[in-house]
């Protein structure tokens, strides 16, 4: 089967075809991503109403696109995936309508996608990830360890309860007065930091929960700037590397306790996995902690490659298919949604949505 995936719910605008096989192997025929950084890089963060006009001045290209590299036509496609949710509202307004005129004029089925489960199902598109596993999701909008126990079956173990880790780097970035966005930027000044110059807290850390908090570390950072005023060259990079190591040490933290409840709910599991994904995964260090600490616990590490840890359209897709394949779809009627836990029963907690939603 052959779906076409749209993805809009943030600064990404994103088409992408992708084929599964009858024995459930996922291939990517064609994944196109337009970033929005330069038009929002004035602003030091992502503009709602700026991200859906530029979602509606391009979609229909990259649409075009997308089938052109993928050679194939509409009539091709075996249904039509979109993101519906969560996310800015604008921008899932374009996508999803986008994505309903197709359908209906296509008379294709329409799925209609939450952008977490994209993240969360990308590792059974690129490696073929049996279920059970846990997954760690680090982006601008979100930070959650959740247990994916089948498909549709997802367990949040933890969550964010404040600013997400993507949110907190671009914060942090902002402060320092460097370049959006702010996660690349604060990791490449901190190759030439002094991680242990400056002492930052690890918020939670050492607590028996597997939440997450950020917005004290991001004061810190404040603080520790005011102290350091007027701020050289140096002074920037120590922070960044002290910040870096911080985020680091809470994540692995976080990450081992997970370890524990997953083994301790699924006790005979012969390969326990740890899949990671969301941009900030893309980060070389937090990678490395986290591969060291799944070699040490006995864990495989998967990690889809960078450019399918952002938000793109083929992990829409491949989530799409996923849906078909256990016979799902979606009616017409359905609307976006600004906030939608991938674990409907899971607690409400401040800052598990995207931008600190309450979900």
């Amino acid at each position: 089967m052959r779906v076409l995936g749209i993805e809009t719910s943030c600064d990404e605008t994103a088409t992408a075809v992708v084929e599964r096989d009858s024995k459930g192997c996922g291939y990517i025929l064609s994944n196109i991503v337009r970033s929005q950084a330069d038009e929002h890089a004035p602003y030091g963060g992502v503009v709602p109403e700026i991200a859906a006009r530029a979602h509606i001045k391009i979609l229909d290209r990259l649409i075009k696109k997308a089938m052109e590299e993928a050679g194939s036509l509409l009539q091709n496609m075996d249904a039509v995936a979109v993101t519906s949710g969560p996310g800015l509202i604008g921008g899932l307004l374009v996508g999803l309508m986008t994505a309903k005129a197709i359908a209906f004029s296509a008379k294709k089925p329409l799925i209609a996608i939450n952008h977490l489960e994209g993240h969360a199902l990308t590792a059974r598109l690129t490696d073929q990830v049996a279920f059970p596993y846990l997954f760690l999701l680090v982006s601008g909008g979100h930070t959650q360890i959740i247990l994916i126990r089948d498909f549709g079956k997802y367990k949040r173990l933890g969550t964010t309860i404040d600013d997400a880790l993507g949110e907190a780097f671009d914060k942090t970035a902002r402060l320092l007065g460097l370049p959006y966005p702010g996660g690349p930027a604060v990791e490449q000044a901190a190759y030439n930091g002094d991680p242990k110059r400056i002492v930052l807290p690890r918020p939670l850390k050492n607590r028996l929960s597997p939440d997450f908090s950020f917005s004290g570390l991001k004061t810190a950072v404040r603080y520790a700037m005011a102290r350091l005023s007027p701020l050289k060259k140096q002074d920037v990079a120590d922070i960044c590397a002290a910040f870096q190591t911080a985020v680091t040490d809470i994540l692995s933290d976080k990450v081992l306790l997970s370890f524990a409840l997953f083994r301790e709910i699924f006790p005979k599991q012969e390969e326990s996995v740890l899949v990671v994904a969301g941009g900030v995964a893309a980060n070389k260090t937090i990678r490395y902690r986290l591969e060291k600490l799944c070699s040490i616990y006995g864990f495989l590490f998967i990690a889809p490659p960078s450019d399918l840890c952002t938000d793109n359209a083929a992990m829409i897709a491949w989530a799409g298919a996923e849906h078909w394949a256990h016979g799902k779809s979606s009616h017409l009627d359905i609307g976006p949604r600004a906030r939608w836990p991938l674990d409907e029963n899971a607690t409400p907690r401040i800052g598990a949505g995207r931008k600190g939603s309450k979900v």
